[in-house]
């Protein structure tokens, strides 16, 4: 298994049609609106954002944004989910897909929903 990487040291910005972010000054727009967002909110938007497309497992967002081990059991990662896609409004479907017993991906703005079966596709995994 690979391992999750950084890869908005890459590319300082996402923009699309409705959301934009600045990794560097770590600033989310929506519509032309900036976002407020608490520190976790923009990191796990951050993360999923910067593996756009990618499915992330729940252990690599809990241990990426949280620093949580596998043996820890919580429910975080879900309500930190619920209060961003509230704050992204009618886009939240778009943006942030959950893929059942495995985790999340960030799907840009009219990219192709289930453009491969989830099970072609790569899993990010971590590493200890």
């Amino acid at each position: 298994m690979g391992l999750l990487q950084e890869s908005t040291n890459e590319g300082q910005f996402y923009r699309d049609e409705h959301l934009s972010l600045d990794f560097h000054q770590q600033v989310v727009v929506l519509d032309h609106e900036r976002m407020t967002l608490t520190r976790k909110e923009y990191d796990l938007l951050a993360l999923l954002v910067g593996h756009a497309g990618e499915i992330i497992p729940r252990e690599a967002l809990l241990l990426r944004v949280w620093g949580y081990g596998a043996e820890i059991r919580t429910r975080t990662l879900d309500v930190h989910i619920r209060r961003l896609r509230k704050k992204l409004g009618t886009y939240a479907d778009q943006y942030i897909e959950t893929i059942f017993g495995i985790g999340y991906r960030f799907q840009p703005f009219h990219a192709p929903r289930f453009a491969q079966p989830a099970l072609e596709r790569p899993v990010l995994a971590i590493s200890a």
